[in-house]
């Protein structure tokens, strides 16, 4: 190794090392339990104001509404400090490879692609695990990274 650091490099952009993969796990799982809460206060609002929804239309209504709660938090999270409050607990922060803050549109992308690899029996997160830097696919796709941050 020549020690050289190329421009895609989180040093070479000045964003910070990358988080390891047991951080952003634990951070993941910290965030599952927050949004319990959440998916819970906004399902009774849903349910107090729509009744059952339970079967037909009202169902998928639902269950779209929850996805788009749920997108609401992580979007606002990432464009406002790049950090949800799992990531903080874990000093962890989403950056763009070039260290700027993330755009509506990349934030949304991100959450949508997220929720794809994820209904896909998890390989957008398993991808981790084989990719040469450790990046969840919808990170390597959209030019985003998980960094460490001080807590």
């Amino acid at each position: 190794m020549s020690g050289e650091v190329s421009a895609n490099t989180p040093q070479a952009s000045g964003i910070g090392d990358s988080a390891g993969l047991w951080p952003r796990f634990a951070a993941m799982i910290y965030e599952g339990i927050l949004l319990v809460g959440l998916v819970f206060i906004s399902s009774w609002l849903f349910l107090k104001l729509m009744g059952d929804a339970s079967q037909g239309p009202v169902r998928h209504i639902f269950q779209a509404y929850v996805i788009a709660v749920c997108g609401a938090y992580f979007i606002h999270c990432w464009r406002r400090s790049g950090q949800t409050l799992g990531m903080k607990t874990w000093g962890l922060r989403l950056v763009r490879v070039d260290g700027q803050a993330l755009t509506l549109n990349r934030a949304l992308a991100r959450y949508l692609l997220a929720i794809a690899g994820l209904s896909a029996g998890g390989i957008g997160f398993l991808w981790a695990l084989v990719d040469p830097d450790r990046q969840f696919l919808h990170d390597r796709l959209l030019g985003t990274r998980i960094v460490r941050a001080p807590i």
